[in-house]
Formats: structure tokens, C-alpha cells, sequence
């Protein structure tokens, strides 16, 4: 078995750290420290070296510690079996720059899935009651490791919608500029036939490897979903072809609607992922278990369909969520991640007694107080 893992990372003027290095053992570590101290943002520094984005922000500068102007992540990791170097420069004057081995990317879509990581923290675990675009959040972040393609696809789709956001918005006072909604939609629905495609096959893998999941932690209830995209779209396994006419026709439906709105009505930037639980809404009729079952079905699924796709496991980063999960379910999620590289934060609450891990680091202020090997 192919093995992808980090081995250091480096982190200078990033969210609590002045200059902080830690090396991971290459099974398990865990991070130990009080509410506050600093744990999360390892997790989060190490996940956008995997993502390229800051997954408790859409504002990349607000990485920065305060008072800095400049912050640097420095990962070193081996995947694919290659020893890999990535370097994350943020600024509050310009867009982030990215490093691999030194040379830099011109696309952020060009390093997405170099390393590829799996996150999971407490907020994750209301994914099935949390809006649509938490899901579609959930899928794209998978979706862009595994599928580089796709990545550079929602790239393009983003950059479009927002151009034509802004072309909606700003047309009551220059109306000249509704010339270009043609145009625009024309692309998004070029585009966004491709990305209805990727979402639904990706769904439809992760639907059957999650209900599996959860078919053995209650076996006496049933885990399935549906995929919903743009109500137009009639079969989101049709050829791409077939799924942008579709879209072309429903767009141009509500041209009137999206002036009178000023935004963009229609489009796979509105798709949803709905979980059911024995045929009926798990969002509206689950329990808070299942609720956190379904979700913990999810992530560990999304896990296996990266190890189906390359043979390697993701990285996998578990954020202060076994505190939020009863002994059944916290013993579950251990017994099921023994493969592959694992990263646990944790409070002082015995949780990394029971693990046996190969590094156990304490953070306090934002600096190691302490490690045992």
C-alpha cells in the first residue's frame, strides 16, 4: 500500500504562531491543549495545504496573525511516493502565492490533491441539518483532490458567477451592462454541465460507500440520498451536451426573475446533497445521533473512495470531535482508522490515553510545553 503522510510543517505569523515547527509521526499524533491554545489552526494550516484555502474562512488574509502583514505555511510531505515541498505565502496586499518545490504555481487548481487530507471537526457533525452550501462544500473539497479537472472547472464556474453577480447587481444603475448576461450564462452553463456530471457519479459512489458505513453502526436502519441539481436537468448522468442545453433553457427561463433579483437564480452553484434515513429526510426526522451518524458515515466514506481511487489513504484529520461523540461512536471512528496517517487535537480529557500514538504533542500560548515519543 502506497502511503501519503506529512512529515513537518512549518508555520511563521499564522493565525495564534510567531514561528512554530512540528514534526508528525507518520501513523498517528496527537495535539493536546486547552480551548484556545492553538490545536485547530495546525489542522486548519495542514488541510490548505491540501485545499489552498482556509476551511474556518473564505478570507485567506485573515489567516494572518494580528498586527502582521505577511504569514508562511511550509509543508513537507510524501505522496504518490515522491517527496514533496509546498509553500503557502499569504499577504493582506495580494492574493495568496503557492510554492511546490520551490517554483511557484501559476493556479492554485495546479497543487489541489498533491496531499491529499480528510477533515473532520465538531462543526461538520450538523452537516445534515446545515444549509445546501455546506454540502456542496463538502463535495467540491473532495471532488478538487481527487480530480484535478474538476477543479480547475469550479475555478472557472466561481470566477464567472461572480462576475455575473456583479454584472446583475450594478445593472439597475447601468443597464448597459445587461449585454453581457448572455454571454455569461452561456459559459456557466458550459462549465456547470461538467460540474453537475462530476457531482453526480461522486455521489453516487459516496452514497453507497456511506451507507455501508452506517449499515454497521445501526444496522437496522437504512442510509441513501439524492443528488439535486437544477430542476431542468432531467438525467445528471447524460452527456454534457445534453445537460448544458438543459441548463441554457433554464437560465434563459428566469433571465427576468434574476434582473428583478439581481442575482444568479440558476445554476449547479444551488445544488444540494439530501440525506435520508429509511426513505424520509434525515435533516428534518433524525435524531442528533443519527444526525452525527449519517455525518460520521460521510467523512469515513469520503476516506475509503480516496484509498479506492489511488491506493493511497488520505491524511486524516480528526479536530476536537471525538470529545463530541459518545464511547460507541468515538470507539467506531478509532477502530476504522487504522490505515493511513492520522492527526487528533484533543483537551485534557483522556481521549489520547487510550491511543496509542507515536507522537503526543502539548500546546500552550501557541508553543509546545511538551512531547513523548
Amino acid at each position: 500500500m502506497k502511503v501519503v503522510y506529512i512529515t513537518k510543517l512549518y508555520l511563521e505569523n499564522f493565525r495564534c504562531y510567531d514561528k512554530f515547527e512540528i514534526d508528525f509521526d507518520k501513523e498517528l499524533t496527537v495535539i493536546v491543549a486547552e480551548n484556545g491554545q492553538g490545536k485547530t489552526n495546525l489542522l486548519e494550516a495542514a488541510a490548505a495545504c491540501s485545499t489552498m484555502r482556509l476551511f474556518r474562512t473564505a478570507q485567506k488574509k485573515e489567516g494572518l496573525r494580528f498586527g502582521e502583514n505577511h504569514a508562511f505555511i511550509f509543508a513537507d510531505f510524501v505522496a504518490q511516493e515522491r517527496d514533496i515541498s509546498l509553500e503557502l505565502r499569504f499577504s493582506r496586499a495580494k492574493a495568496m502565492e503557492i510554492y511546490k518545490n520551490g517554483v511557484r504555481q501559476k493556479r492554485q487548481s495546479d497543487t489541489q490533491g498533491l496531499l491529499k487530507t480528510v477533515l473532520f471537526c465538531p462543526e461538520d457533525l450538523m452537516l445534515v441539518r446545515a444549509g445546501a452550501a455546506a454540502r456542496r462544500r463538502f463535495l467540491d473539497t473532495a471532488l478538487c483532490q481527487m480530480r484535478p479537472n474538476y477543479a480547475r472547472y469550479l475555478e472557472e464556474y466561481n470566477r464567472l458567477h461572480e462576475h455575473k453577480t456583479r454584472i446583475l447587481r450594478d445593472s439597475e444603475e447601468k443597464p448597459s451592462l445587461l449585454s453581457m448576461w448572455e454571454d455569461f450564462s452561456l459559459r456557466m452553463a458550459h462549465i456547470g454541465a461538467q460540474i453537475i456530471r462530476y457531482r453526480a457519479y461522486y455521489c453516487r459512489k459516496l452514497l453507497k460507500a456511506a451507507a455501508a458505513v452506517y449499515a454497521d453502526i445501526a444496522p437496522h436502519e437504512v442510509l441513501s440520498g439524492v443528488y439535486k441539481t437544477v430542476s431542468s436537468v432531467t438525467d445528471p448522468f447524460a452527456d454534457a451536451r445534453t445537460i448544458e442545453k438543459q441548463l441554457i433553457d433554464h437560465v434563459f427561463s428566469h433571465k427576468t426573475a434574476e434582473i428583478a433579483a439581481k442575482s444568479c437564480l440558476s445554476g449547479p452553484h444551488k445544488d444540494d446533497l439530501e440525506l435520508l434515513l429509511d426513505g424520509r429526510s434525515a435533516a428534518s426526522f433524525g435524531s442528533q445521533g443519527q444526525v452525527r451518524t449519517c455525518t460520521l458515515s460521510l467523512k469515513l466514506a469520503e476516506r475509503e473512495l480516496f484509498f479506492d481511487e489511488d491506493g493511497e489513504y488520505p491524511v486524516l484529520l480528526l479536530d476536537d470531535v471525538l470529545s463530541e461523540l459518545d464511547r460507541r461512536r468515538q470507539d467506531f471512528v478509532l477502530n476504522r482508522i487504522s490505515a493511513g496517517q492520522v492527526m487528533i487535537t484533543c483537551c485534557e480529557d483522556g481521549i489520547s490515553e487510550k491511543l496509542r500514538a507515536g507522537a503526543v504533542f502539548h500546546i500552550q500560548n501557541g508553543k509546545k510545553s511538551a512531547e513523548t515519543h
